[in-house]
């Protein structure tokens, strides 16, 4: 029988990041340095989590407009 791959959504994401004391400042830093140095995996990862095309663009415009 063939195992179903579980994806984990944004929000169970956002929770382990809380889990481990992240603020939305540093989540954004995260993504900034994702965007900074692999911008490919961070389209990728973006994509896994199942966002919709249009939050991705928006994640990554913000990402890359960080001057951090």
């Amino acid at each position: 029988m063939e195992k179903k791959e579980r994806k984990v959504t944004p929000e169970e994401w956002n929770l382990r990041f809380r889990a481990l004391g992240l603020d939305d400042e540093t989540v954004g830093h995260w993504h900034t340095l994702f965007e900074r140095e692999n911008p490919t995996g961070h389209q990728s990862f973006l994509e896994w989590l199942g966002l919709p095309e249009e939050r991705i663009a928006q994640v990554r415009a913000k990402s890359a407009d960080s001057k951090k």
